[in-house]
């Protein structure tokens, strides 16, 4: 079964509390507070596996929850930190996040992704030791991981697509010249999922190519099995549209191709304009026949395309429509990569209901809500990045705006969970 749209809930793992503990040993007279940090919590991690092109594995998997951190403990021992869970996806596989529809990542030969970040580990009591304070009952908890709902969407690490009607012979041309051994019968729809194959050319120039499953009239309408795989057209940079120009099957070539590229279109402007090859297959059961192609020919002429007679069964022309395929591509752009359409600080800010509140005691405002202090933990102030992601949190968050109308202006102190700056707008 063929999988290439999914949605899955994932979460890291939430920090581990800190410990209240103190030294007590015998004949020590002076103990204090010794309790550890908790440990962090796992990330979420993606990584490509080079061996899949299926969606499958999550059939039936739909949540991944990383490791928890452990809890810190006496002795300034510290929690256990929690393992990463690393989920392999097959290359090609665009994360979305499920409720704005925007792109995450386009995980296409890129390294591992950390989709969702770990809690970071409380505090244990000694942090919070102080001349004044010198026995802390008290240590902070771990802070919550990431959580998201992310929809999986594969779109196959193509170059070349192979499209048409079904039954012209997409499947056994693919399997002539590339190492793909895709399944080939007398009936219409035998495949049915994207077959990829690595074609080997002279000078290193070899290319990949994917067979999608044959189209028909209505396919951008759910019609047929075409739908479901034109996505996986979506990157490749060169079409080769095969027809039979035999006719075998009473249907008209130029038809043909009026109506794929039809459909084409409806789908994706964009994809309706990428360059085609008309690869005419079934030349060998033209030889003898009255069948008059030079409408046909006419026909490719004038919209610009280049013209290719094959014959999949006898292995005629095959070699040239390889060279010609990987001439073209050394002319085209690389594939494409999708940028993400949604930033890190965006990211930060959890989805639904959140709960801020801003209150003003003397000349300092103080800001809080569950989802800030959870931000708190990914936050360095001494490092200046980590500062400058902060403040895109809180200004996309609308934190700012609810400031100023508190009535904060420049200078005036701001604290979050005894993190305290300057307000500058």
């Amino acid at each position: 079964m063929f999988v290439d749209h999914i949605s899955i809930y994932v979460k890291a793992g939430n920090g581990g509390s800190g410990a209240v503990s103190f030294r007590r040993e015998k004949y020590v007279a002076a103990g204090g507070p010794d309790g550890g940090d908790g440990g962090r919590g796992g990330n979420i991690v993606l990584r490509i596996d080079e061996g899949s092109n299926t969606l499958l594995a999550f059939r039936y998997k739909r949540k991944f929850i990383a490791e928890a951190g452990g809890d810190g403990k006496g002795g300034k021992m510290h929690g256990k930190n929690g393992k990463d869970l690393e989920i392999p996806v097959p290359p090609g596989t665009i994360v979305r996040d499920a409720e704005s529809g925007r792109i995450i990542k386009d995980m296409s030969n890129c390294e591992p992704f950390v989709l969702c970040k770990g809690g970071r580990g409380g505090f244990g009591n000694r942090h919070f030791a102080t001349p004044t304070r010198q026995i802390p009952r008290f240590a902070k908890s771990g802070t919550k991981g990431e959580e998201r709902e992310v929809v999986l969407e594969l779109k196959m690490l193509a170059d070349v697509g192979l499209i048409g009607f079904p039954s012209v012979g997409k499947s056994s041309i693919l399997a002539k010249i590339s190492a793909a051994r895709p399944k080939i019968a007398e009936y219409h729809f035998t495949t049915l999922s994207p077959n990829l194959g690595v074609v080997s050319v002279d000078g290193g120039r070899g290319f990949v190519a994917a067979d999608i499953p044959g189209l028909i009239e209505g396919a951008a309408d759910g019609l047929g099995l075409g739908h479901e795989f034109l996505r996986h057209v979506d990157r490749c940079r060169l079409l080769l549209h095969v027809v039979d120009i035999a006719g075998t099957e009473g249907r008209d070539p130029i038809d043909d191709i009026e109506k794929i590229n039809i459909e084409l279109a409806r789908y994706s402007e964009n994809l309706a304009s990428r360059p085609q090859i008309i690869v005419a297959n079934k030349k060998d059961m033209l030889e003898g026949s009255a069948t008059d192609v030079s409408a046909f020919e006419d026909y490719v002429r004038a919209h610009g395309w280049d013209l290719l007679y094959i014959s999949a069964l006898t292995g005629e022309n095959l070699d040239r429509l390889v060279h010609l395929t990987a001439d073209k591509l050394a002319l085209l752009p690389p594939l494409t990569v999708y940028e993400p359409e949604i930033d890190d600080a965006e990211a930060a800010i959890p989805k639904g209901e959140r709960t801020t509140t801003v209150r003003r005691e003397n000349d300092t405002y103080y800001v809080e809500g569950e989802w800030l202090y959870n931000l708190m933990g990914q936050v360095n102030p001494e490092d200046y990045e980590s500062l400058s992601f902060f403040s895109r949190v809180l200004q996309k968050a609308g934190v700012i705006q609810m400031l100023e109308d508190k009535g904060c202006k420049d200078g005036d102190t701001v604290n979050i969970y005894d993190f305290e700056f300057d307000f500058v707008k």
